[in-house]
């Protein structure tokens, strides 16, 4: 240190005082770095963000279908409900034995992480849902279709709560609100892809002896079987361990991720932290507003092909094509929310805030407007809505959990008060209190 005006002392190796070739070496170390990382980044984003975007395109088309499922080839006598004898209140029922098995799973599938290395256990998962897909397609009664609704809701069940966990292996806290929203948005846009998928498909009605909906079944369910595979073969596991990346990459990641970021090194049970993640009060503020929002907000989208067909302005056909709106809006919202979001230009909470309201006031005119467009517009911004509160708080929920035991449970219970939407949505918009809905409101 040198004297300088005013008795100050001045830093002789600061950026000022370096000579040209050690400034040269300075910018080209930082030039270094910022391709380091952008070719790092290049590949995890190929993976985590682009394969499993990709696959929960069809995860989406899997689930969502069974709604577009009601009322295909409806008209021609050969529709699900009437080959299998089902009442409505059956037909609610075999739509939310689907999440009961999510909430029951969904905790437990996502800890098996731990155990299990992510290639590994999403082979297990992503098969057993495309076996268990095409499978629904060979259901016979009520008690068949139960039992094959079931079975894919525990296989599903783990997928999107293990994604975000296995995130958190690879991401920064602050890194991951675009990249769930991308990840999230590429669902929703799978929902308008389903209903396109509903109408094509409606038209092999009798091909091979078979009705519509069991072909639904069944060609939906064959790219999760073939996905599995790729998983299997080529999805990295953790930083430390990843075969796409050198050992330079392996370092960088490792030394850029805090000690509190879950870890594939990390496979002992840290029961300490359990205790630590229940006396937290952000476990119950989050699981409230999971469960509020899966019921008052999310519901509608297990039933949106029979809400809008009971709008009374379509035939069943091109109602399969008009849930594609609903889905492009929420895919287009939430992209344009994940990129402010990102920017800093809003805040996570206040931005929940305002989805909620918004997602209020559309149900209010669903419930007392008569006028069918006004309604069908009011569900396209409701399922907008819906489909992007979640992922707007996922990244607090995740930065509030430390160590890999707490953020497994964390992730997957969280995540697990979500099917409460699916528990009761298809009650609430059952046939018999359609159009309206007010009674189920009530």
């Amino acid at each position: 240190m040198a004297p300088g005006k005013g008795g100050e002392q001045v830093n002789s190796t600061s950026i000022n005082s370096l000579r040209p070739n050690e400034l040269d070496f300075e910018n080209a170390g930082i030039k270094r770095h910022a391709e380091l990382e952008k070719r790092v980044m290049r590949k995890i984003d190929f993976w985590l963000v682009g394969f499993y975007s990709f696959v929960y395109i069809f995860r989406v088309i899997d689930s969502s279908n069974y709604s577009n499922a009601a009322i295909i080839n409806l008209e021609a006598g050969t529709g699900i409900k009437k080959e299998l004898g089902f009442t409505p209140s059956q037909w609610a029922w075999t739509q939310s034995i689907f999440s009961y098995s999510y909430l029951v799973f969904e905790p437990t599938n996502t800890i098996l992480l731990k155990s299990f290395k992510p290639s590994r256990w999403m082979f297990v998962l992503i098969m057993s849902w495309g076996i268990c897909a095409c499978s629904a397609g060979a259901a016979q009664n009520f008690p068949g279709m139960m039992c094959v609704r079931f079975a894919i809701g525990i296989a599903e069940a783990g997928f999107y709560p293990a994604v975000l966990y296995h995130m958190a292996f690879w991401y920064k806290p602050s890194e991951m609100p675009w990249r769930i929203a991308l990840f999230y948005s590429l669902g929703q846009l799978a929902g308008a892809l389903s209903g396109l998928l509903a109408y094509a498909i409606s038209f092999m009605d009798g091909a091979g002896g078979l009705s519509g909906w069991r072909w639904l079944f069944i060609l939906e369910g064959l790219p999760a079987i073939l996905l599995s595979v790729v998983a299997l073969l080529g999805l990295p596991d953790y930083p430390e361990t990843a075969r796409m990346l050198t050992e330079e990459e392996r370092e960088f990641l490792k030394d850029r991720l805090s000690s509190s970021a879950p870890s594939g090194k990390d496979k002992s049970w840290d029961w300490d932290a359990i205790k630590v993640l229940f006396s937290s009060p952000t476990v119950y503020t989050f699981t409230l507003y999971w469960i509020g929002h899966g019921i008052g907000g999310f519901g509608v989208n297990y039933a949106l092909p029979t809400v809008i067909y009971e709008l009374g302005f379509t035939s069943t056909a091109l109602s399969q094509l008009m849930n594609i709106p609903p889905y492009v809006a929420c895919f287009l919202f939430l992209n344009t929310v994940g990129h402010v979001l990102h920017k800093g230009w809003i805040r996570p909470w206040t931005t929940a805030v305002a989805i909620e309201s918004t997602t209020i006031v559309c149900y209010i005119i669903l419930i007392t407007v008569r006028n069918s467009v006004v309604k069908y517009l009011a569900l396209i911004v409701a399922t907008a809505c819906a489909g992007s509160a979640y992922p707007v708080i996922w990244p607090e929920r995740i930065r509030a959990l430390e160590g890999t035991v707490a953020a497994g449970i964390g992730i997957g219970l969280t995540n697990a008060m979500a099917q409460f939407s699916g528990i009761a949505g298809p009650h609430i918009y059952d046939t018999v209190f359609g159009p309206t809905y007010r009674v189920s409101y009530r």
